[in-house]
């Protein structure tokens, strides 16, 4: 699959999750203390790939913050500390560039072993045909998600997502431009990119650094303490046809999480 993170609202609420195995693997990983990072269902960088038109592809994400707030981000909201979020997200190649998604059920598993059902997305992404065999690549990606009340206090948000990258033998370098939304509004856009750099072994290993940031509204930044960055080690092991990706996350300033660990296991079906 390609990259992805998550929408500006639910990245201000905190970092939870669920998927019963998943959260037993990310919890078994880690033991952690740290702040909260940002609420989100999937903590990934687009990189213009896409299901081969005619095919089916799962990506099963899950996310687990360590340790994080022990109050919501807004009265009724998850509780971020010791929680998993996730979602299956589900992705089919109608042409060779353009790939259409749906993530569901976007769930939570909570501190205290509740399950939530959290929401819904459609996505729709658009690239540069054969965008592994060219040395520039580009594409653009639409979200449009429905959220529960204690996921999102927005009912609808929406996400923009730029794609611009180039390879360089082993090496790739990918930004992901993003504009969150809550249909509140062209003032309150929120601007959060995300961007990649990984060194290629040329077989089926990747390792790569990961930043994903938070700036606050377009019409005027938050101050750089009030910002959300956090840096990711990240192992990909396969590829998105069958692989997976594993990641370590810490957060950079007051505003984010210390620790966060990210999941993802990708099949074509």
């Amino acid at each position: 699959m390609s990259g992805r993170e998550r929408p500006a609202s639910q990245r201000r609420a905190a970092l939870t999750g669920r998927c019963v195995p998943g959260a037993l693997l990310l919890s078994a990983l880690c033991g952690w203390s740290g702040a909260v990072w940002a609420q989100t269902d999937e903590i990934q960088v687009y990189d213009a790939g896409i299901t081969a038109p005619g095919k089916w592809n799962l990506t099963w994400h899950n996310n687990f913050t360590p340790s994080g707030r022990t109050e919501p981000a807004f009265p009724g909201g998850i509780v971020p500390d010791h929680a998993l979020n996730g979602v299956p997200e589900w992705a089919y190649g109608v042409t060779a560039w353009f790939e259409a998604g749906l993530y569901l059920p976007i769930y939570t598993l909570t501190r205290d072993g509740e399950l939530l059902f959290d929401g819904a997305k459609l996505r729709a992404l658009f690239v540069v045909p054969d965008a592994r065999g060219r040395a520039l690549f580009y594409g653009i990606n639409f979200e449009l998600s429905h959220n529960t009340p204690h996921w999102d206090p927005s009912r609808f948000a929406g996400e923009i997502r730029g794609i611009v990258g180039v390879h360089l033998g082993h090496f790739d370098l990918i930004l992901n431009p993003i504009v969150d939304t809550d249909f509140n509004g062209l003032g309150n856009l929120e601007f959060v990119p995300a961007v990649r750099a990984a060194w290629n072994s040329g077989g089926k290993l990747a390792l790569a650094l990961e930043e994903y940031a938070d700036f606050g509204p377009l019409k005027h930044f938050k101050p750089s303490d009030e910002q959300s960055h956090t840096l990711f080690a990240v192992i990909d092991y396969g590829g998105s046809s069958h692989g997976l990706e594993f990641g370590v996350g810490r957060g950079l300033t007051p505003a984010s999480g210390r620790w966060v660990l990210k999941l993802m296991l990708m099949q074509d079906l």
